[in-house]
């Protein structure tokens, strides 16, 4: 039997190694050709293949897990919010057959899901920002994504928007990957690549790609079409914001370009002593004279301190990154200081090149077209692939964003009836996590016998967000009105307040980038120190004496059943008798009834289960 942690480290290594189970990815492929099928169709299509997958390895899947770690398994995936004790103890006495298809409609149509999602997001995003001053930006995201979420718009229109997004950045959350790389060309198109499409494109960025078919022109193409982006810092009266604008005919004056091109014209109109050669007096106050000694220390060929036509014609690329070009230009690797191979907009999955003449945002909008389009399956497949393994816990392919035509895909040909599907319901989100949720394959027990790929569930950990939710139900913290008028006066009042919130604070010890595998996510000392010794987790619970622990307490009389409860309101399901064995003989030795109980509680908190989702 080949485990899955073998087969990520042999077949998904990227597309370096073959495998016996899998094949590459056919590039043309055509999802526009699609028919679309209900979700309970692809529902059970998806479990045959994956049983005939089973099937041929020899590997026998484990049962359908119980209702308590469903409920747990799927509030937390499409939520990021874990159910509380009463609606375990309901779900599980609920007689209808068809309840967790019901749960999972009333989970995706609920607020949190929305609140989920654009968090999940905001950290693909932002946790590989290359400019760290837009992260104090990452709410106006968060909040417009939210609002695109709640209302069921679609995955193309969304990439679409983030593409070609412009304005201010405190206002404008679509413009959150450009802004994130600070207008960057070659950045910007790292990230749209490895988002959009998941093919890591950057690794042509100075060389071919050194394990897929992509040139190095391929990289920079796709990096002309955002050459004309502008990043820049403005002041809206004492404010100080950035804006996402377009290069323009008039922002390109006193450019590179324009010196060279007007190089005669500058020097004939400015040497007022007719030598032929222009001095910084003679310059003035002019635009060119801010440039004038950077020029001079850059194309003075006789080092006389003035300049010549014939000199100015020789500027090499002097544009920053992020400010606008007017055109791109691939760097000379064998000369850093030249200006480069003009390079013009091509799409590199299809060699699909965007008209010359079209200004900064129709070009960016060619490229959104030409990348959401059903004739790309990458795009399709792309977010599939993501979705499936932030909900199972392994990709198709594995990392999740690298995927390309020399990689290797396990069971490719569910991938591809899934992304196909996808694209035959107009790229439905909520569609798609419902169709996954919905299979046998994601519904499967956890069993410490096999890791094989559809066989079994498998263990993730939370991510900080759902892990904060997750404290603040089981401590009873969202019921506590000094914790909410906390989180109103700190997290609620803009940018500022926002990284002051309780929620920012321990998110930041906890955040992970979620395009990371799960094999690569391991807890750290600080965050074993805050769970284990921090005054704020024994503060809270300590608080739970006037509220969560002495309700419970007060509640119910027998210690048995204050043990079910605690762990109902903390890991969502009911003790083993082993467990409630022990919770018996701690209570029998310590005798005080209450500080056992918080000692349980603790104890709780701090347990594996707790921090993954099961």
């Amino acid at each position: 039997m080949i485990a899955q942690t073998m087969l990520n480290k042999t077949c998904l290594i990227a597309g370096m190694v073959a495998c016996l189970i899998g094949s590459k990815s056919d590039a043309a492929v055509n999802f526009a050709e699609v028919s679309a099928q209900s979700t309970g169709d692809v529902a059970r299509e998806l479990d045959r293949r994956a049983a005939e997958h089973l099937e041929t390895m020899k590997v026998y899947p484990s049962a359908v897990t119980s209702d308590e770690d469903f409920l747990r398994r799927v509030s937390l995936d499409l939520t990021g919010v874990p159910p509380t004790a009463g609606e375990v103890t309901l779900f599980s006495f609920n007689p209808s057959s068809q309840k967790r298809a019901e749960l999972i409609d009333q989970l995706l149509t609920s607020d949190a899901y929305a609140d989920n999602w654009s968090r999940y997001w905001r950290d693909v995003i932002f946790s590989r920002a290359t400019d760290e001053r837009t992260r104090r930006f990452q709410p106006v995201f968060e909040n417009w994504l939210k609002s695109e979420l709640a209302s069921n718009q679609s995955w193309d229109e969304i990439a679409t928007q983030i593409l070609t997004a412009t304005g201010d950045v405190s206002e404008e959350g679509s413009t959150a990957l450009l802004m994130a790389h600070g207008g960057q060309p070659a950045e910007i198109a790292a990230e749209a690549s490895r988002i959009f499409l998941g093919i890591q494109i950057q690794c042509a960025n100075c060389h071919d790609h050194p394990t897929d078919q992509w040139k190095r022109a391929d990289f920079h193409e796709l990096a002309a079409y955002f050459t004309r982006v502008q990043f820049r810092q403005q002041m809206d009266g004492e404010r100080r914001t950035f804006v996402i604008a377009s290069l323009d005919e008039r922002g390109r004056r006193g450019g590179a370009q324009d010196l060279i091109k007007n190089a005669d014209r500058i020097v004939r109109l400015m040497d007022r002593n007719n030598d032929g050669k222009l001095s910084k007096e003679e310059a003035g106050n002019n635009p060119i004279s801010r440039l004038f000694d950077r020029l001079v220390q850059t194309i003075d060929v006789d080092k006389d301190g003035m300049l010549t036509a014939e000199e100015m014609k020789n500027i090499p690329n002097m544009e920053r990154p992020g400010q606008g070009s007017a055109e791109y230009y691939m760097p000379d690797l064998n000369d850093p200081s030249s200006q480069g191979t003009p390079v013009h907009p091509v799409f590199f999955v299809n060699a699909e090149a965007a008209p010359q003449e079209l200004p900064d945002v129709a070009r960016r909008t060619f490229l959104a077209e030409t990348l959401t389009a059903p004739d790309n399956p990458w795009f399709a497949r792309a977010y599939v692939n993501r979705m499936w393994s932030e909900l199972t816990g392994s990709g198709f392919y594995m990392p999740i964003d690298d995927m390309g035509p020399e990689r290797i895909a396990y069971a490719e040909e569910m991938l591809d009836l899934l992304a196909g599907q996808f694209v035959a319901h107009n790229y439905d989100m909520k569609w798609l996590l419902k169709t996954i949720v919905l299979t046998n394959t994601y519904q499967r027990a956890l069993t410490a016998d096999s890791d094989m790929m559809f066989a079994a569930g498998t263990p993730t950990r939370l991510r900080a967000d759902a892990l904060y939710d997750s404290f603040v139900k089981a401590l009873g913290m969202d019921t506590n009105p000094n914790f909410v008028a906390l989180r109103r006066r700190t997290g609620m009042g803009g940018p500022m307040g926002y990284f002051r919130s309780p929620r920012f604070q321990f998110t930041q010890l906890f955040e992970f980038d979620p395009s990371m595998p799960q094999a690569d996510v391991t807890g750290t000392i600080p965050q074993a120190l805050f769970l284990m010794n921090s005054p704020q987790v024994e503060q809270a619970i300590q608080a739970t004496r006037g509220g969560k622990l002495t309700e419970i307490m007060q509640r119910f009389e027998k210690n048995d059943d204050v043990t079910r409860e605690l762990y109902l309101t903390v890991l969502s399901r009911q003790p083993t008798e082993s467990e409630l064995k022990i919770a018996r003989e701690y209570l029998g030795e310590v005798k005080n009834r209450r500080e056992a109980f918080e000692d349980l509680y603790w104890s709780l908190l701090n347990s594996s289960e707790f921090l993954t989702k099961r």
